[in-house]
């Protein structure tokens, strides 16, 4: 059968409300064998009518910028990534989205959009109405806040990746889901952890995460999902306020550095943990996703940039801030997590299959960290020390 007959098969499938369940497999592969698929119930809005534009051309298409859809965008990353997806593809291809109110400046950078993903149907209406064709998945709960309250973390981190896994193999879409070092155990080789080894976590931050890479690696080969995940390290902004993972230490220290000139630690002086700076993590992200299919040999990759202790960062602060004084009270919890994560990161294949290399060192982190929050202190009139 011909492509364009099975889609025939398929649209008189749906307009009669018969076997919807049972998809091609040319789904996402361009292939015309069938296969049967989950599949979630159809529903009609007056806003999912299409706008069909009259106009003909002889003339062929320009070809299409992706069209993105951002989740949990107000988090720490979101933000940065729409700003730099949109400087290449144009303010109006990259919408984020999220359960609170954009502050101002965010809402009036670019399309903003409330989207819960624990609300299926709410979110297939956003793919379809924007024709969206490129969907990054930041929802989550992290670490520590995610020990707090398992039962949340479990359905915003596993139900909610369930549902935009459907709804990208649904609609075709190249789906972005970040994982992270708390994919790694205790288990795990520590210095460094490679892309392919023994995990098992020990958080449900972590546990998620795995499941996450396993099902998007699972429907990637099965249907042709394209799935691409990239193992993050800790991320370090100055734009954003600490989320309540147990790598924040790592912003919060510059924050206390320059407002009260002291920082107490919740892990040891000696906690080695691999960290990036927030621009090479967003740029990382826009480079694999742009990678062409047939350059990734694997579908989760870490990537890495630097490894450092609370120790060692504090040290470097002080060739700018000589008075910085550390204390050290680790809490119980955060600690034994850090204990449990990688020390350092084996991004050798990133490196080979799709050029992944970092820009930012510990020095030029710090000096970039030092200066950004500095400008924003005073541009808010609070003091700097």
């Amino acid at each position: 059968m011909g492509v364009r007959s099975a889609q025939l098969v398929a649209n008189r499938m749906a307009d009669g409300g018969q076997r919807l369940d049972m998809l091609p497999s040319w789904l996402c592969r361009g292939r015309a064998q069938w296969h049967y698929l989950p599949k979630r119930g159809l529903s009609w809005s007056p806003r999912q009518i299409s706008r069909w534009n009259k106009q003909e051309s002889n003339d062929p298409p320009p070809p299409e910028s992706p069209r993105v859809l951002i989740t949990g965008g107000l988090g720490q990353l979101g933000v940065g990534l729409a700003q730099l997806l949109r400087k290449q593809y144009g303010t109006d291809n990259v919408i984020l989205s999220d359960i609170k109110k954009p502050p101002v400046e965010v809402f009036n950078s670019g399309p903003f959009v409330y989207a819960d993903v624990l609300d299926y149907k709410n979110l297939r209406e956003l793919v379809v109405n924007n024709r969206i064709t490129w969907l990054v998945h930041y929802s989550a709960l992290l670490s520590a806040v995610g020990e707090a309250n398992v039962a949340l973390a479990r359905k915003i981190n596993i139900t909610g990746l369930h549902n935009v896994l459907d709804l990208a193999l649904e609609n075709c879409l190249r789906l972005f889901v970040p994982s992270t070092i708390g994919a790694f155990g205790p288990s795990s080789p520590r210095d460094p952890a490679p892309d392919l080894c023994v995990q098992r976590p020990r958080t449900i931050y972590g546990v998620s995460k795995v499941h996450g890479e396993l099902m998007g690696e699972y429907l990637h080969h099965k249907y042709g999902l394209d799935f691409r995940c990239l193992r993050y390290p800790g991320i370090i902004s100055a734009n954003t306020q600490p989320g309540g993972g147990t790598t924040d230490y790592a912003v919060q220290i510059f924050h206390d550095a320059l407002s009260s000139g002291h920082f107490e630690c919740y892990l040891r002086a000696d906690t080695r943990l691999p960290m990036m700076h927030i621009s090479d993590c967003h740029r990382a992200t826009v480079e694999f996703m742009q990678a062409p299919d047939c350059q990734l040999s694997l579908r989760t990759y870490n990537i890495a940039a630097m490894s450092f202790t609370p120790e060692e960062v504090a040290e470097e602060i002080r060739k700018h801030l000589p008075n910085l004084r550390v204390t050290y009270n680790p809490d119980f919890v955060r600690q034994t997590i850090a204990d449990s994560w990688p020390m350092r990161f084996d991004d050798s294949n990133a490196q080979r299959d799709w050029g992944w290399k970092p820009a930012y060192g510990l020095a030029e982190l710090v000096i970039d960290m030092l200066e950004s929050i500095r400008e924003q202190r005073t541009k808010a009139g609070l003091p700097v020390s």
